[in-house]
């Protein structure tokens, strides 16, 4: 029985990105929660830029998420970019006590990218006109 849902045609190497980068933007999130209270007086403008800041990217991450996962085209953008630069800070955070954070955000970054990346990805995220509105004859 064949389905139009968004949902049907969503390959699932793109549903495992989207759900990556929906938990990135639930950390960010909550990171942003957990500093705002954290905020001293003696750095109360460190404090709020911080916490909107990371409350703002987590929930622009999870508004990619959620274009990620109905293979919106927009979508591919800003998940490729938010993971290059989340792989940039996996590269802070080598070595030493925090080798174990580097890692774990290579890990995710490097997941999405190759999700994102597949070839089903790619094409159903492929900017085809065409796909959604046949020629009229």
């Amino acid at each position: 029985m064949p389905t139009d849902s968004p949902a049907a045609v969503v390959p699932r190497a793109l549903k495992l990105a989207a759900a990556v980068v929906a938990a990135e933007g639930l950390v960010l999130v909550v990171l942003g929660i957990a500093e705002a209270f954290t905020i001293q007086g003696s750095r109360l403008v460190l404090g709020l830029t911080t916490t909107v800041f990371f409350v703002l990217y987590g929930g622009g991450l999870a508004v990619v998420a959620r274009g990620l996962s109905r293979a919106s085209t927009w979508s591919r953008g800003p998940a490729v970019f938010a993971q290059l630069i989340q792989l940039l800070i996996a590269y802070s955070f080598w070595g030493g006590a925090t080798l174990g954070v580097a890692i774990a955000l290579a890990v995710a970054a490097a997941g999405v990218l190759v999700g994102v990346f597949r070839k089903e990805s790619t094409e159903a995220l492929a900017d085809n006109p065409e796909k959604d509105h046949p020629p009229v004859l």
